[in-house]
């Protein structure tokens, strides 16, 4: 079964809490999606292997340890996943960025791609599949399936906001992929907005609402 972290830093916390807020306008919301971003990239990649590089200092020769082949991608889910990926970058510089484009069926309520872009060598890469929101899972399991069709094999995932449904559907579906939330919610409600929740993630980040 995946692992699946909810963050606890009293800094994201709070920043989660401003971002809950109905009066934060699209200019705050924006920037501290990215702080957030930030801040779990940095749990996310608590993990990555190392591997020892000789040096020279300005003083001597020496061994530091740097990341091991630097093959790292961010892959948002359209439109919102884009609020995550500069702060994402800001950790990761070295990172490709890939982007994936699903809209939902309104007939079978099922996601339908319509726009996959990804680094040709994606497969060889560990991939961080990002977007602000987490609710039933559809978009997210149907994203990841996607990449592991283009023979990605290590996957991770990252949302600020998660509801329990979606959680559930992702470790189903997907019980390879690690999950990374930065606040776990109560329930979706009959409209399938995660309670509390903040709202249309993409509406408020590019001010559409």
């Amino acid at each position: 079964m995946s692992k699946v972290v909810v963050m606890e830093h009293p800094l994201i916390q709070h920043k989660i809490g401003v971002i809950r807020r109905i009066e934060t306008g699209s200019r705050d919301f924006r920037n501290m999606i990215g702080e957030i971003a930030s801040f779990i990239t940095y749990e996310a990649t608590k993990d990555l292997k190392l591997a020892d590089v000789e040096i020279e200092t300005p003083i001597c020769k020496t061994t530091v340890k740097e990341l091991a082949g630097k093959k790292l991608a961010i892959v948002p889910i359209l439109r919102a996943g884009l609020g995550m990926v500069d702060g994402m970058l800001a950790m990761i510089p070295s990172a490709k960025v890939g982007h994936i484009g699903l809209y939902r069926n309104e007939e079978t309520l099922e996601p339908v791609e319509y726009y996959c872009k990804v680094p040709k060598d994606c497969a060889e890469r560990d991939v961080f599949v990002v977007d602000p929101m987490l609710a039933t899972g559809g978009s997210s399991v149907a994203a990841i399936q996607m990449l592991k069709n283009r023979g990605v094999k290590n996957i991770r995932f990252m949302c600020i906001i998660a509801a329990p449904e979606g959680v559930k559907r992702m470790q189903e579906e997907h019980p390879d992929v690690d999950i990374y939330i930065g606040a776990l919610d109560d329930h979706l409600n009959e409209k399938g907005y995660i309670v509390p929740g903040l709202g249309d993630a993409g509406d408020r980040i590019f001010g559409t609402k």
